[in-house]
């Protein structure tokens, strides 16, 4: 039981790690500070999103669920739990690569007002 909710927890982790690195420059745009946590953590998404590695929380995670007596998975967290809700079937490393561009183009754009928005004070 013990291992199953560790396991769950990892994902919630996960998951809301993924959507830091998505989103957390909109929150540098409120507070300009957390630009010190989100960049890297941006960093550290779109190389592991380009690399095509798998991220350290994923193997954890199987081994929590296979200590519970579930089945882990042999792919990513993304491709498991949201490949086919975000990513179309068929998806190649070049494809990776442009999104993780994808990601960082987005992200700069926030950094840049942000920017703006601290130059004018």
């Amino acid at each position: 039981m013990i291992y199953q909710v560790l396991a769950n927890l990892v994902l919630l982790a996960h998951a809301a790690f993924i959507a830091f690195v998505v989103f957390g420059g909109v929150l540098a745009l409120r507070w300009p500070r957390m630009a010190f946590l989100h960049l890297p953590a941006l960093a550290w998404g779109a190389f592991v999103i380009a690399m095509g590695w798998i991220c350290p929380l994923t193997p954890l995670e199987n081994t929590l669920r296979n200590m519970a007596g579930n089945e882990g998975y042999s792919d990513g967290f993304i491709e498991h739990y949201l490949l086919l809700a975000i990513y179309p079937p068929g998806l190649t490393r070049h494809v990776q690569g442009l999104l993780a561009a994808s990601l960082i183009v987005g992200n700069l754009a926030v950094y840049v007002r942000l920017y703006e928005r601290i130059m004018r004070k």
